[in-house]
């Protein structure tokens, strides 16, 4: 329990930089330093963008490294300080004047902290599949590393706007919270290195090309269908996070709000977590991913039907209720990824994870930044002012885009969830073949 808990401050720090940027960057970028929403949301694109080259490579490195420390571990180190000092840049207001010019700039400031997020995240996923080898015990760890991650959601939904206005508010708030944050997010790595291990039999690298690799990645059938569901959740996940924030403030006219219906939604998270992990050790991951995505889906139509003169208990209500179907649908396709790297060394007697844990990450990453710029470009299509009363088409822009856009593509992961062919029974047969495999 100790190591499990030690190693989910990996994630808690990623899910900082994460939340911080989906919750508060598109903000950010058009409230603090003016720019305007469409060019906002492509800063964000431009940096995932870059990942689609990043994230697998950095899997192929990691696969393939030979250090005496290890494959994965000595990059938690190596990562740690460029991830704090990019993302604290982040938050800064540059003295540019042109929109163009600071397009430019804050993308390439992004584009730097992903790539440093990358050298951490990666290899810290690609580890935990080699850690916990079970079915049911991937499970528990990532429910475990989920409460790491909601902790960071909630720290930073709870916590960032107040810490900004006690920091002097405006631009000067925003650059002291950043520098915070980017001390908080590089500690946690020292403490993810000392307790994380890699097993000697595991150290192997492999010796497929990234060419390869993305072969037989495309040929995976499990995979596919994991990657399909994963990127429809992460779009649905993150533009709930980026709109959320613009949905209490012109649509339910509640700004202060916010922040309270978001801790509490994180708050059920936790207080969920407990009963997925007990039902999964009876229903498969697919069947639980579903049955997650559905519950959230029936609390999203209710949030559509909302508005401003809506009691604030029922909000809340509906919004603490999100919060149960919401974690599973994060945290068991992470947990099916490690089952479908073992399918992999079966078929191609390589261990892979990094491999695997590229392309996952940058799946992750794309379809938040997909679905946020997307959020961008509607709403200035639809009419929206920063700061101002908002036209009718703008409110219903953004009342769309917060409750039925993520149930479309909720409905979406769920299909190709129910779909997905390792089952619990068909991982068993696939261990008892590696078991023979690895003996010889």
């Amino acid at each position: 329990m100790i190591v499990k808990a030690g190693y989910s401050l990996g994630d808690h720090a990623i899910n900082i930089q994460l939340a911080a940027t989906s919750l508060f960057y598109l903000f950010f970028l058009t409230e603090i330093a003016g720019l305007r929403p469409s060019l906002a949301g492509l800063v964000l694109l431009v940096g995932r963008a870059v990942d689609a080259f990043t994230d697998p490579a950095m899997g192929k490195l990691s696969d393939a490294t030979r250090w005496r420390a290890g494959r994965r571990r000595p990059y938690f180190l190596i990562g740690a300080l460029p991830f704090g000092i990019t993302f604290a840049l982040l938050w800064t207001t540059l003295p540019l004047e042109s929109d163009i010019t600071r397009f430019a700039a804050y993308s390439l400031i992004y584009i730097a902290n992903t790539v440093s997020s990358t050298l951490l995240a990666v290899p810290y996923m690609a580890l935990l599949p080699e850690m916990a080898l079970s079915y049911q015990e991937r499970t528990s760890a990532n429910t475990i590393r989920q409460v790491g991650v909601v902790l960071a959601l909630m720290l930073v939904a709870v916590a960032v706007r107040p810490a900004v206005e006690w920091f002097g508010g405006g631009a000067q708030g925003w650059a002291r919270i950043g520098l915070v944050m980017g001390v908080w997010i590089a500690i946690p790595w020292l403490v993810v290195h000392r307790v994380s291990f890699e097993r000697p039999d595991f150290q192997r690298p492999a010796e497929s090309s990234l060419v390869q690799g993305f072969r037989d990645l495309a040929r995976h059938r499990a995979y596919l269908w994991l990657g399909g569901l994963y990127i429809a959740s992460r779009i649905a996940l993150d533009i709930v996070g980026a709109v959320l924030i613009f949905w209490f403030t012109y649509w339910i006219g509640r700004p202060g709000d916010f922040s309270i219906a978001l801790g509490l939604m994180l708050s059920m998270v936790v207080l969920a977590m407990p009963m997925w992990l007990w039902l999964s050790r009876w229903i498969d991951k697919r069947n639980l991913f579903v049955a997650g995505a559905a519950w959230w889906i029936s609390v999203q139509f209710g949030l559509f039907l909302m508005g401003p003169d809506d009691p604030r208990w029922l909000v809340f209500t509906l919004i603490g209720l999100a919060g149960i179907g919401y974690g599973v649908t994060d945290m068991i396709p992470w947990s099916m990824l490690g089952d479908v790297i073992d399918a992999d060394e079966a078929h191609s007697g390589e261990r892979r994870e990094g491999m695997y844990a590229g392309v996952f990450t940058f799946l992750r990453k794309l379809g938040g930044a997909t679905g946020v710029a997307a959020a961008g470009f509607v709403l200035e299509a639809s009419g929206f002012v920063s700061g101002a009363d908002q036209e009718a088409t703008a409110l219903w822009a953004i009342r769309i885009l917060g409750t039925c856009v993520p149930i479309f593509f909720l409905v979406i992961a769920s299909l190709l969830a129910l779909r997905y062919p390792l089952t619990r029974a068909r991982h068993a047969e696939v261990v008892n073949g590696l078991e023979k495999l690895r003996s010889g």
